[in-house]
């Protein structure tokens, strides 16, 4: 399996009806994204207990998925016994997906070729993908006519906007602690919690 761009048409595509009707199913299941989600502070992470809360997997999961490098934690790394895991809000990101991928089906190693790829982009960028399966190739689309092209081709089975992911995750962590690395602190508690309920709120009436 490989990360694929979306770009292609067949016959099928040019029917008008047919695409109307991908284009209704895009916008059912959620896949069209184009909001702006809020770019959080690359220093703050979460330790393993907030980040599995915030992805929807339980510890075991994060820890093998760390063990084995699918997804590592980019703000601190445990080092000896005792230290603390600190995950970043693009670590959690990934880590969401791959449980949502998971959950339809794709294997554990076709994932890891998803991840790297998105691990080579940006996070500017990340919010813009949306990516499509049928179970077996993975399809990254970077337009809503990638999107459609791919349900009206027979090709998208399930998708995953990941700028629809991107705010669930900010929804999560905003009620749950974080830390700065380098402070050697605790967790930031309700101030941190507080500056992104507001940044919630301020997308949502804004």
């Amino acid at each position: 399996m490989a990360v694929s761009s979306g770009e292609g048409r067949n016959a099928d595509q040019d029917d008008p009806a047919r695409r109307g009707e991908a284009r209704q199913r895009a916008g059912e299941e959620g896949l069209l994204f184009d909001g702006q989600p809020v770019k959080l502070p690359a220093d703050i992470g979460y330790r393993g207990p907030t980040a599995c809360a915030a992805a929807d997997i339980t510890y075991r999961q994060l820890d093998y998925w760390a063990r084995t490098g699918l997804v590592e934690p980019t703000v601190r790394a445990a080092h000896g016994s005792g230290s603390q895991r600190l995950y970043g809000f693009r670590d959690i990101l990934v880590l969401k997906v791959v449980k949502r991928l998971l959950d339809t089906g794709v294997s554990l190693q076709q994932i890891r070729i998803a991840v790297q790829h998105l691990r080579d982009r940006g996070v500017n960028d990340l919010a813009q993908i949306t990516l499509m399966s049928d179970g077996v190739s993975v399809y990254e689309c970077t337009s809503p006519d990638e999107v459609i092209d791919l349900l009206q081709g027979g090709q998208g089975v399930f998708g995953i906007a990941l700028g629809r992911v991107w705010q669930e995750v900010e929804g999560s962590l905003a009620d749950l602690p974080g830390e700065r690395a380098e402070s050697g602190q605790g967790p930031l508690g309700d101030h941190h919690a507080d500056e992104l309920a507001r940044r919630r709120r301020a997308r949502r009436t804004g």
